[in-house]
């Protein structure tokens, strides 16, 4: 049975994981190998990586971080045995560290405007009688 498409089936969280776990590893680890001049490698699956800002890509030979991206592939059936994946490098991904960190770390907000605007929505779908001359700009 195929849960995939029903509500609140997990997913990951690649927004959490780049926030709470890539950019610190980079931060502490990966700073502390940029000081000594040593190349860093981060393994990732696609998914994950295309979840991440647009990266400047520079030579290989110029590059600090080496982003190694893997998906998995369905191996072909043989006779009666089930479906089996295999891991497979799909792309080599290189960059300097410093940009690479920034980009990662920086986030990119759209308009107030349309936060609020968003927010105020929401809101007045859960209450039953929607405000009267009350929004989030002007709660008072």
């Amino acid at each position: 049975m195929d849960w995939t498409k029903e509500p609140n089936y997990p997913r990951p969280d690649y927004l959490s994981s780049s926030r709470k776990r890539l950019a610190p590893q980079l931060l502490f680890k990966g700073g502390i190998l940029h000081s000594w001049k040593k190349k860093t490698a981060v393994a990732l699956s696609k998914s994950f990586f295309v979840t991440l800002p647009e990266l400047k890509r520079v030579k290989k030979s110029d590059a600090d971080i080496a982003w190694f991206i893997y998906d998995l592939e369905l191996t072909e059936e043989r006779g009666q045995e089930p479906e089996k994946y295999s891991l497979k490098k799909v792309d080599e991904v290189f960059t300097k560290f410093e940009p690479s960190l920034l980009s990662i770390t920086t986030p990119s907000p759209g308009k107030i405007e349309d936060f609020l605007n968003l927010l105020q929505e929401r809101l007045d779908d859960r209450l039953e009688t929607p405000p009267v001359n009350k929004t989030i700009e002007r709660p008072f």
